[in-house]
């Protein structure tokens, strides 16, 4: 009996043996043994593979950096009447003090720019200097100027200033749409009123709409940190080249949350050039109301999809009315172009030449119809009053 136990311990301590040899040859040699483990191949960087490690922006920085400006505005504004100074006793006994409650007061705001031209031009926010009277660019070498308003486009929300200054430092602007996801972008601007300040991220996501933030949006969506005092400011990439100006936050708290939203300098470029040329900018307009098409709207208008955008309403005597659009179709092509959503629509509308007749494709009851419209001018946004 010893000898049989003293057989099986050897016998095992021979298999361990075994085990631990073939399993040093597998690790020196992987996928020499036939193991089912081994049939799985993995990709692995080698030493001299593409990617290398960044350790400073200070250049990227440095290059942008004297391009961006702090915005301080100011504007006079008159405290709500109350309503004790329409009863006489009031007015006879505390007149003085309700008088002064009511007096006009100043507001002021901050925000940033960016300078697009040697000659004085800054790039800016509509709603930094929305309603001002007194507008002061604070440049990055301490100097302060008088600005006054070129002009500004509410639907994009931005704005051009020109200082009396000539030999400004201006940005240098990116390539149209060269951005991509996961691209390391630079916020630069004044959050808070601290000072000129770089935050820095990635592009988290391309071309957001649907957000209720401006009449057209394609924002650049950032998690670089973006805060009050921010908009205005410069988004610009690895190698300080402007791709947008930061215009906007998602917070419930009123700080930065990692989602900022910037416009693109596809859009900033366009817009800036008609607003020095004209003053303003101008867009095509037919005078109707769109929304999306969700599958349950597909399914009633028995859509094959959700691709375009139902006319929910029609101006009575626009244009679209004039040549016979009703609420309830469903626009799919305008001038040969594929609508895709409501945005889309709206952005090759207002592309098109106030004067220019141009065909509209929709689908009537299942029916696709072809009607010639009119482009007309985009009238102005109505303004909001701010306190």
């Amino acid at each position: 009996m010893h000898k049989f136990w003293l057989l099986f311990a050897q016998f095992i301590a021979a298999l361990a043996v075994l085990a631990a040899a073939l399993f040093a040859i597998d690790r020196l040699v992987p996928g020499l043994l036939p193991f089912e483990g081994s049939a799985v191949t993995i990709r692995q960087v080698s030493n001299n593979g593409s990617a290398r490690s960044i350790s400073t922006y200070a250049d990227a920085a440095a290059k942008s950096l004297p391009s961006v400006v702090n915005i301080f505005t100011s504007k006079q504004v008159r405290a709500q009447r109350n309503p004790l100074m329409d009863d006489p006793f009031f007015r006879r006994y505390f007149g003085d003090r309700f008088a002064a409650e009511n007096r006009p007061q100043r507001v002021s705001n901050l925000g940033s720019g960016v300078i697009v031209s040697e000659d004085g031009f800054i790039l800016t926010n509509h709603h930094v200097v929305e309603a001002a009277d007194e507008i002061q660019v604070s440049l990055p070498d301490g100097k302060t100027l008088e600005a006054e308003v070129v002009g500004t486009d509410p639907e994009t929300d931005l704005a051009v200033l020109k200082v009396k200054r000539k030999a400004l430092p201006a940005i240098t602007f990116a390539s149209n749409d060269s951005q991509r996801v996961g691209d390391v972008v630079l916020a630069i601007g004044n959050p808070f009123g601290v000072g000129q300040t770089v935050t820095m991220g990635i592009v988290s996501a391309l071309g957001r709409s649907h957000l209720g933030i401006n009449t057209f949006e394609n924002y650049i969506q950032t998690d670089a940190a973006i805060n009050p005092g921010n908009s205005g400011g410069a988004l610009v990439d690895g190698a300080g080249n402007l791709v947008g100006v930061n215009t906007a936050i998602f917070s419930r708290s009123g700080g930065n949350l990692g989602i900022g939203f910037a416009i693109p300098v596809s859009i900033v470029r366009q817009v800036m050039q008609e607003i020095i040329s004209n003053g303003s900018v101008t867009r095509g307009w037919v005078g109707i109301e769109v929304q999306e098409i969700s599958p349950e709207i597909a399914e009633s208008f028995a859509l094959k999809s959700t691709t375009g955008a139902l006319i929910a309403g029609v101006l009575r005597n626009g244009p679209a009315d004039r040549a016979g659009i009703r609420p309830g179709d469903v626009l799919i092509s305008v001038s040969g172009k594929p609508v895709i959503d409501s945005s889309s629509l709206l952005s090759l509308i207002a592309g098109l030449p106030p004067g220019k007749v141009v065909q509209l494709r929709l689908i009537r009851e299942q029916t696709e119809m072809q009607f010639m419209v009119a482009i007309e001018k985009r009238p102005p946004m109505r303004q909001t009053a701010h306190q």
